[in-house]
């Protein structure tokens, strides 16, 4: 009796303990990847530890992150078997692996695949030393924008055409027209401010207050000016900023001086084998015969910061190397777009699930703010931001200053000029308007009577 009542005690417990206990955990496999998954003391974190956290969140389940036992992704070996993540999940160790695991045909016949949760493609980064500087037959132009030029041609036509004008109005530039062989054609005030430009006084000189005074403005003017430019120009010179000698694969491929190399057995090491890409074959041949492929990414990223080695790896990995290395630079060009996808046996019925749930965090903006959390750039150019051409509105002020000498100067010359005539209208008992009407005449008259007499002077001789 007491036997059958120890039986029923003993079912009763195991009954109870089946009815309370809850779903057991999913076992994920993952590898240390930076930042998908990275160590803080006893704990993981990274993008696909967040990631996980989110999906797990969505489907309500509950999991135990472990690390794959021989630090591999997913490779098949001759006989069939498969060994890293995908071995794990083939053979029943894991439930799913949460890593930046590159969806492709062969894996996608051994194991249920969801859709890419991130989109990458392969390049590869190489020290900032192998770099040379980019050299241009009119760099000397760079330090000021188009803006700004054009700005500076409009300023020295106004200036000189102001000078000319000036010239003509004022009585002290024309004491005697017919007699004064310095007198301000058009041709004398450009060489005068070009002059000015290259820190010259070319002659011949104003001699009126309102021709000094735009003199005066233009020289302040060509002075500041002069100092933007150099400063802007000796920063430009002295930029550490460089730019990748080989630009491509099949420069890459075509030189003999870099070593470059990938992940052995990855996803990227299997799409030069299996490429009919002539250029992506030799590149293929070149790391078998050289035997210059590593074991994992942070090898690589080591061997490309010590020099004279590129590493081929996929961008998403490259660029968080390039942000956390900031003597590293990655090419331009990105080849065999791909994408990253979460891992599962076959005929997994969460697999449905888990797509839905990376599409709906990628329709919310999740995964965007994910990567942007864990990709961001701790790397700054020394001495701050590359320069940049100096923009017209950062001297707006300068212009300002010479657009007001000039109509200073040409306000002056008028009131010299109505001065003058004044006085002649009282002499000769004549209006004011006429007398000054008259001598305005005369002074172009002159002038343009001065330019036909240079210019005949010029063809005899």
């Amino acid at each position: 009796m007491k036997a059958l009542i120890g039986l029923v005690v003993c079912a009763v417990a195991l009954l109870s303990g089946c009815c309370t206990a809850g779903p057991a955990a999913l076992s994920i496999t993952t590898i240390l990847q930076e930042p998908f998954t990275m160590t803080q003391g006893s704990e993981l974190e990274g993008y696909c530890i967040d990631l996980l956290a989110e999906i797990a969140k969505k489907l309500g389940f509950k999991y135990e992150v472990h690390l794959v036992k021989d630090g591999k992704y997913g490779r098949q070996d001759e006989s069939g078997n498969w060994h890293g993540m995908i071995g794990e999940v083939v053979r029943g160790e894991a439930n799913l692996a949460v890593a930046p695991l590159t969806l492709t045909a062969t894996r996608e016949l051994s194991v249920e695949m969801s859709t890419p949760f991130m989109q990458t493609g392969v390049g590869f980064i190489l020290s900032k030393d192998l770099g040379s500087e980019e050299s241009h037959f009119v760099s000397f132009l760079f330090p000021f924008s188009t803006e700004m030029w054009v700005g500076v041609l409009m300023a020295f036509l106004v200036t000189g055409l102001c000078i000319y004008l000036v010239a003509r109005i004022s009585p002290c530039e024309w004491a005697d027209p017919e007699i004064d062989e310095h007198s301000f054609t058009l041709l004398h005030s450009f060489w005068y401010i070009t002059g000015a430009l290259t820190l010259q006084g070319a002659g011949p000189h104003p001699k009126s207050l309102s021709g000094r005074i735009i003199s005066a403005i233009w020289w302040v003017f060509a002075v500041v000016l002069l100092a933007c430019y150099f400063s802007n120009f000796n920063t430009m010179l002295r930029s550490d900023t460089k730019h990748v000698s080989v630009m491509n694969f099949d420069e890459l491929a075509r030189q003999d001086v870099i070593d470059y190399g990938t992940v052995e057995g990855g996803s990227t090491f299997n799409f030069f084998k299996n490429s009919n890409n002539p250029t992506y074959r030799s590149i293929f041949q070149h790391m078998e015969r050289k035997k210059s492929c590593v074991r994992s990414v942070e090898e690589g990223n080591r061997r490309a910061q010590e020099g004279n080695y590129a590493f081929i790896g996929e961008a998403a990995s490259l660029d968080i190397a390039v942000a956390r290395y900031c003597n590293l630079i990655r090419s331009s060009e990105l080849i065999a777009m791909r994408g990253y996808s979460i891992a599962a046996p076959l005929g997994s019925p969460m697999m449905k699930n888990i797509t839905v749930a990376i599409l709906q965090l990628s329709e919310s903006g999740e995964l965007a703010y994910l990567q942007s959390k864990w990709w961001a750039n701790s790397c700054m150019p020394e001495g701050g931001q590359a320069p940049q051409a100096l923009q017209a509105h950062l001297l707006r002020g300068l212009f300002m200053l010479l657009a007001l000498g000039c109509g200073l100067g040409l306000l002056i010359a008028l009131l010299e000029l109505a001065s003058k005539a004044r006085d002649q209208a009282k002499d000769q008992k004549k209006s004011c308007c006429s007398v000054l009407a008259a001598e305005l005449s005369q002074r172009f008259r002159s002038g343009r009577a001065n330019a036909g007499t240079e210019t005949s002077e010029k063809s005899k001789a």
